[in-house]
């Protein structure tokens, strides 16, 4: 689990987070939700250690994360798993070498075991015969699922998804969720995923946690979001389902 305690944060005086608490849960997808600007960004970089508090707390289990220094951070680090909101994969290498990147950084294996656990990752998001093509040469859901193996190719204990869905289309979006879901309760993960996207709110949100204006404003579950007499939410909720109506 991941608790986050009275987060605070301000750039040029002007207030991101506000006093913003909730807890993360293990074996769970939770989404963070609100417009562009609510603070959800600055949440999730806040809670990997990107960007440093101004006052609150970050703590992984029993770890308070954000009161740790560089080196001691490392360690928790290592249990992270990041999926990138344009997959950032890099352009110069195939597929298999995108997902073998961090256990050639992280890991003293051999080439022969590093093999085999690309292929098994690569496997397990589906991607099959693609371990030699360079990032261009495939499509952008393809992308999004060498991004997921690269994620968890070292078995993280923590998985952070910024936007999984931007670009894809309304298909390939609900392919990524679902995948996201069962690798999160197939590896017992803390998952977080940042998203304005209602279909994946309504497809696996099991914690939803929705910001607005740098302020925590309602949790709960994909089941209860719809019953909620929180008017800030309702209106978020409106507004997104027009947007999606219109991009139709």
């Amino acid at each position: 689990m991941i608790r986050v305690i009275k987060a605070n944060k301000s750039f040029n005086g002007v207030k991101v987070l506000d006093n913003v608490s909730t807890d993360f849960e293990e074996g769970k997808t939770n989404l963070v939700i609100g417009r562009s600007g609510s603070g959800k960004t600055v949440l999730l970089k806040s809670v990997v250690g990107l960007l440093e508090l101004d006052g609150g707390e970050i703590w992984y289990d029993r770890i308070r994360f954000d009161a740790l220094d560089f080196k001691k951070r490392k360690s928790i680090r290592k249990d992270i798993g990041m999926l990138f909101q344009g997959s950032a994969l890099f352009d110069s290498m195939t597929a298999e070498e995108n997902v073998m990147f961090k256990l050639n950084m992280f890991t003293s294996m051999s080439q022969t075991d590093k093999q085999k656990r690309v292929d098994y990752c690569l496997d397990r998001v589906n991607i099959r015969n693609a371990n030699k093509m360079l990032p261009s040469e495939l499509s952008g859901g393809m992308r999004k699922r060498v991004a997921i193996a690269r994620a968890i190719v070292l078995n993280p204990h923590y998985l952070f998804c910024d936007e999984p869905n931007s670009g894809l289309d309304p298909k390939t979006a609900i392919l990524i969720d679902n995948l996201i879901k069962n690798i999160t309760e197939e590896f017992k993960m803390t998952t977080i995923v940042n998203t304005h996207d209602m279909n994946s709110v309504m497809e696996i949100g099991e914690k939803i946690v929705f910001i607005a204006g740098g302020k925590k404003y309602w949790e709960g579950t994909n089941s209860e979001i719809l019953k909620s007499d929180c008017k800030t939410l309702n209106d978020f909720i409106f507004a997104s389902k027009l947007a999606q109506q219109l991009k139709r």
